[in-house]
């Protein structure tokens, strides 16, 4: 079942604050990855390249954990944990040059021929840290 965030939750998403995704690959075993991250209200956001291993991992195994920690005060944070609900290709090239305005100030400089970008977006379903 889907929560809804506080101010000071929400506050941590919307900040220049980097996500570390936590996701399971095919062989158990776990994998790490700071992203960039966003909050629609609903879903937590995160963009990403479609061969990038949390993106096939995700594809088997839908469930993560996301800790998102203050970048001015790493004690204040957050972790959620909940279920990518969707995984598209509709807005992630908009969705990924408005995350690099938030973090590097200009579009995302990054993309290559060939590259496909994918949103992911998590319901997040529980929610601790402080």
């Amino acid at each position: 079942m889907a929560i809804t965030l506080d101010d000071r939750q929400r506050a941590l998403l919307d900040g220049k604050n980097f996500a570390y995704l936590a996701t399971v690959g095919g062989d158990g075993k776990p994998q790490v990855t700071p992203v960039w991250v966003e909050y629609d209200g609903t879903h937590v956001i995160i963009n990403s390249e479609e061969k990038r291993a949390k993106v096939r991992h995700l594809k088997e195994d839908p469930n993560v954990a996301i800790a998102i920690a203050d970048a001015n005060d790493p004690y204040l944070y957050i972790e959620l944990r909940g279920k990518v609900v969707e995984i598209t290709t509709e807005g992630a090239l908009e969705g990924i040059d408005r995350l690099a305005e938030k973090y590097i100030g200009k579009k995302y400089p990054w993309n290559r021929p060939g590259d496909v970008r994918v949103v992911l977006k998590i319901e997040p379903e529980r929610v601790l840290g402080r």
